[in-house]
């Protein structure tokens, strides 16, 4: 038994220093399903690797495994499973892997994309009181602690019309605080609109459905404009 796990440390020690890098582009590459993971952070999370169709038999000669900072991995055959419980890292990229008999490793990272809904988000005006027609007025949408930010679109609003939208170009994997601005010059349409904003992470076709959307409350503006009688009697 003792010669057994000395020859198997060897054999390990062998593979680690003779082994080539990462080869992403071999015909007979590992597949993982999903191929994007994206997860709720502290939501459980799991993916399958199928390691390759021909080029890492027989089992007995090759080397099969996957790599990931958390989580368990079970083996059968050629297939392996990766599962955590509980998703609490932000930034991990899990390995799938295979070294064949002519020490070639084919490698297939698993892309996993951690996700936390914004906490809130509210709306301000650079201005109190009444807005005057025709003046520059600038609005800011606040949004806190949302990840990953560089899948977050903020869209401005006036009642249901739609003024603009926004995205952060901050490429942190942990939560982040943003704010953004939209300009816009007072008019008689204006008065009485209710103004907010909507956060939205965008996650692709792995994300949720719904996307996740929070939306601020509504900021009410009055406007003050001059009636066209009183511009018509003033241009006579």
């Amino acid at each position: 038994m003792y010669s057994n796990f000395v020859l198997l440390v060897f054999s390990f020690t062998i593979f680690l220093c003779c082994v080539r890098s990462c080869d992403y582009n071999c015909p007979d590459k590992p597949v993982l399903t999903p191929s994007t993971l994206v997860v709720k952070y502290g939501d459980p999370a799991s993916a399958t690797c199928v390691a390759c169709q021909q080029a890492c038999l027989p089992l007995n000669e090759t080397i099969i495994f996957m790599e990931a900072s958390v989580g368990n991995i079970a083996k059968d055959g050629t297939t392996m499973t990766w599962r955590v419980d509980r998703l609490t890292e932000w930034d991990l990229t899990p390995k799938c892997f295979y070294t064949d008999v002519d020490n070639h490793q084919c490698c297939t990272h698993l892309t996993v994309i951690v996700y936390q809904p914004p906490k809130s988000v509210s709306i301000s005006l650079n201005h109190t009181g009444a807005l005057t027609e025709h003046t520059e007025y600038t609005l800011q949408c606040f949004v806190l602690n949302v990840a990953p930010a560089r899948n977050l679109v903020v869209t401005f609003y006036r009642g249901q019309t739609q003024l603009g939208q926004k995205t952060s170009n901050d490429t942190s994997k942990e939560p982040v605080n943003e704010s953004f601005v939209l300009s816009f010059s007072a008019s008689p349409e204006d008065n009485g609109a209710q103004f907010w904003c909507e956060a939205k992470l965008e996650l692709g076709p792995e994300g949720p459905r719904p996307p996740v959307k929070v939306k601020s409350t509504e900021l009410n503006v009055i406007v003050h404009f001059e009636h066209k009688e009183d511009r018509h009697n003033w241009v006579e």
